[in-house]
């Protein structure tokens, strides 16, 4: 788009934004005169004297977002979206060279069909325009946004002190490479890789970038996708996928090879799924990759769980459990014997909570041994058995063998069948206090699957302890949180009644720089603890259904994962779209 109003000198357009202000009330006459001074005495023959606008802006008497504004409605642009969520693709930003978007104060947000949408701070800039018309070589669709908006946006994308992916592509050492505050591994005993040449420097710089970008930005995965036109580069964060900057397609070949590499699996095998580790340290801190290969239709998928040891060493609150839930859960894992089981989906948390339990209860009077497949998390001062189906150690070996050497506390990764969960009961009923995972949509139903896969119902009745299902909620960000007062349809989607909802604290978040725009920062569990009383044994030592279990356990006081859900937005740690979309199904 080109605007109708004539290009003017840089001063003229000055004078022009501050007739705007001005008759807009945004700025008083004495204010333009007192800056038009304080310029003229920051002047001199070798330095021009400073833009007015951007004098009053830096001074804090006009808003730079106001000037934006006012530009786009006097020539009839739109503005900009918010920048704190923008996603550029690689394809887009090499339209546009950076010295290019530099010097305009001008970005490339995305080229729909035959336009190029861009995002300029200075529309009088016609000449900047136009340039980059010839080079792009389509129509422009053009928006406007703040100078500080576009050149962080510059930074941010093309990288810093002229860092793009072309940049990334040419001159750059091995020490440049391995730079950046981190410092990646394979795992110990891997060798020394011979591929590992001064050519190969750009590729592992723009690797090292992905996975530092993923670990800065709190994701907990990282999927490297190939698809038909594209490399899609997605981080999941707070349990939610976004997509960022993707690198060009011709370097998927190179980037994949070189994570097969860093995590010490074949570079040379693409037509089998294949997993291993990468170490990497992000300043002081150590993490672990636990990173899977799978053949695709168009080249080999790359995902990467970021393992974070510290997310270990939290306390019951810091994992979502309100004190009256803490109290009896802290109670319950403290039991000499028994077996708790945690269930709910993958991705729901279980294993975080578990590692949780055993760091807890981690003290030099106790033994505790685990078997893993595989061993995510390693542990000090707790013994870690790893499946390896290869070799003949499954779960029901490793927890024979593991019997053995008298423990205190086992846990078991998962029990997925009858041999594994039969030996594991055995175990309870010997003096053991057993922890694991099942897979389960409530607590409940976890004494049903058991049954289903063969265990007898009185060896069940006298080994559980207690069942606890959970699912992960995001929380309210704290730095853009505010409070909202909802309406009667969301107040009773969570059947909150007229009394709770009078005294509760609802809170939302806005949206900010901390949390991506979401609102949201961090996740939580919201649980579901089933406890077997005298009661409840009988029941399941008769074989009665899943409903009658979940009515007695109600009758007992048993709070739905909804009703936990619920304290927590009534205690403005969540929202109430939050809880009901994790725990839809569950309305009771």
């Amino acid at each position: 788009m080109t605007p109708t109003t004539p290009q003017p000198s840089s001063t003229a357009a000055d004078d022009y934004v501050l007739q705007l202000a001005l008759d807009r009330g945004l700025l008083q006459p004495a204010q333009v005169e007192a800056a038009r001074a304080l310029a003229s005495r920051h002047s001199d023959l070798a330095t021009p004297a400073p833009r007015i606008v951007e004098l009053l802006v830096k001074q804090g008497v006009l808003s730079s977002r106001r000037v934006a504004e006012l530009l786009a409605a006097e020539f009839g642009m739109p503005m900009a979206p918010d920048f704190t969520n923008l996603r550029i693709t690689g394809e887009t930003l090499e339209m546009v060279p950076r010295a290019v978007a530099a010097k305009h104060r001008l970005i490339p947000i995305a080229r729909e069909s035959n336009r190029l949408r861009i995002a300029i701070s200075d529309p009088f800039d016609t000449d900047g325009i136009d340039a980059l018309g010839y080079i792009v070589k389509l129509p422009l669709e053009t928006m406007v946004a703040t100078p500080e908006d576009i050149l962080s946006a510059i930074d941010r994308f093309y990288g810093k002190d002229g860092n793009s992916i072309d940049d990334l592509l040419s001159n750059l050492s091995v020490k440049d490479a391995q730079g950046d505050g981190a410092a990646v591994t394979t795992e110990p005993g891997a060798g020394v890789d011979p591929t590992n040449t001064e050519a190969d420097a750009p590729i592992i710089k723009l690797v090292h970038q992905i996975i530092l970008e993923a670990i800065q930005r709190r994701a907990s995965d990282i999927h490297i996708e190939p698809l038909e036109k594209r490399l899609r580069v997605r981080y999941r964060i707070d349990g939610v996928l976004i997509e960022v900057e993707n690198p060009p397609k011709r370097l998927q070949l190179s980037i994949i090879s070189r994570l097969k590499i860093m995590a010490n699996i074949s570079i040379a095998e693409k037509r089998i799924p294949q997993d291993g580790r990468i170490q990497i340290a992000a300043g002081s801190k150590p993490l672990d990759l636990r990173v899977s290969s799978l053949p695709t239709a168009h080249g080999e998928s790359i995902v990467m769980r970021i393992l974070d040891k510290e997310g270990l060493t939290l306390g019951l609150p810091e994992l979502g459990f309100l004190s009256d839930d803490a109290a009896t859960f802290e109670k319950l894992i403290q039991l000499p014997d028994g077996i708790l089981l945690v269930t709910g989906p993958t991705g729901s948390g279980k294993t975080t909570t578990l590692y949780g339990c055993l760091h807890f209860i981690n003290k030099p009077d106790r033994k505790i041994i685990t078997v893993e497949d595989p061993v995510e998390y390693q542990l000090n001062g707790i013994n870690q058995v790893p499946v390896r189906h290869d070799v003949g150690m499954t779960f029901a070996t490793a927890l024979r063998a593991m019997l053995r050497q008298a423990p205190n506390v086992v846990m078991v990764g998962e029990i997925r069948d009858l041999e594994t969960a039969e030996i594991a009961i055995n175990a309870s009923l010997t003096g053991h206090m057993v922890f694991s995972t099942l897979h389960t949509n409530d607590a409940p139903g976890a004494v049903t699957r058991l049954i289903d896969i063969g265990v007898k119902p009185f060896l069940v009745s006298t080994s559980l302890r207690a069942i606890m299902a959970q699912r992960l909620v995001r929380k309210i960000c704290k730095h853009c949180k505010r409070a909202y007062v909802p309406d009667a349809k969301e107040v009773r989607s969570l059947n909150i009644n007229p009394a709770q909802a009078s005294s509760a604290t609802f809170a939302k978040g806005d949206g900010c720089a901390s949390c991506n725009a979401t609102g949201y920062r961090g996740r939580m569990g919201i649980f579901e603890i089933f406890l077997i009383n005298e009661e409840i044994q009988k029941m399941i030592y008769e074989h009665v259904g899943t409903a009658k279990l979940r009515e007695k356990a109600r009758a007992n006081g048993m709070r739905t994962m909804r009703e936990d859900g619920a304290r927590k937005v009534t205690s403005g740690l969540t929202t109430i779209e939050e809880v009901v979309s994790i725990t839809v199904g569950d309305a009771s």
